[in-house]
């Protein structure tokens, strides 16, 4: 197990639009900085960057509202043409009740407002998630692995909210170069009885680790965990997504 983690952010990330090379954007603001880069660093990179550099973001004058958004909209003091994109990139509705809307997404994702966010980009805007956000991470993972010469993983991240807890907190999205969870199943514990259930969703625990120096108003989109190089390997975020079969809140 690791003994140590150290978590620091990559200064100097600018806005971002449509079509900027977001690896080269992000290896520039390294070498900027002066940071090296070790074998085995795990870069966690906020969901919002991503999605504005791959289009993922809807202009609200061009949104139509169904009569359903419009009337929720009404009842609840929400903007309709924003209710309409979370209903549009809900392929699931889990619950909407008093104002709130939670959607299991095209993805499988289950959050509030289908990832829908207005957060951190211009007014009359909003970004959707990645269409595929493991994709988007093997992308910059080769791109930054390449610029450094040196094996390193991705984690494209966001906040979610969590039954039963107060608080959100940074989850995995999309993961490259990185084994998403710890099986601890068949091991004994220190008094020798076999774990039976133990998973540990170490790309989940990565993302959080690195939110606490990311934050929401620091423009630090990107953040470098280092001393994970033991979890490296050939994961995804779609393992994190817990199959119907074994839902009991389904």
């Amino acid at each position: 197990m690791a003994s140590e983690l150290r978590v620091f952010t990559v200064p100097g990330i600018p806005e971002v639009d449509l079509g900027v090379d977001l690896g080269a954007l992000i290896g520039d603001a390294v070498v900027n900085a002066g940071l090296r880069i070790e074998s085995g660093d795990v870069f966690v990179i906020a969901q919002k960057v991503v999605s504005k550099t791959e289009g993922a973001v809807v202009a609200l004058k061009d949104v139509a509202p169904s009569p359903l958004a419009s009337q929720w909209a009404a009842a609840h003091g929400r903007d309709a043409a924003t209710t309409e994109v979370v209903l549009r990139e809900s392929r699931r509705i889990v619950r909407m009740q008093r104002g709130i809307i939670i959607s299991e997404t095209q993805h499988g994702f289950v959050c509030a407002n289908a990832g829908v966010d207005g957060s951190n980009v211009q007014p009359g805007y909003v970004t959707v998630l990645p269409r595929d956000s493991d994709v988007s991470a093997a992308r910059l993972q080769s791109a930054l692995s390449t610029r450094f010469g040196v094996p390193i993983a991705t984690i494209v991240s966001d906040t979610f909210g969590r039954p039963w807890r107060e608080g959100v907190v940074n989850v995995a999205l999309g993961v490259a170069g990185l084994l998403p969870l710890l099986d601890y199943r068949g091991q004994r514990d220190t008094f020798g009885r076999a774990l039976q259930t133990t998973v540990i969703a170490v790309a989940d625990e990565l993302a959080g680790a690195a939110e606490l120096v990311m934050g929401k108003t620091k423009r630090a989109p990107v953040a470098i965990v280092r001393g994970a190089a033991e979890w490296a390997g050939q994961g995804s975020g779609a393992m994190l997504l817990r199959h119907p079969s074994t839902d009991l809140f389904r």
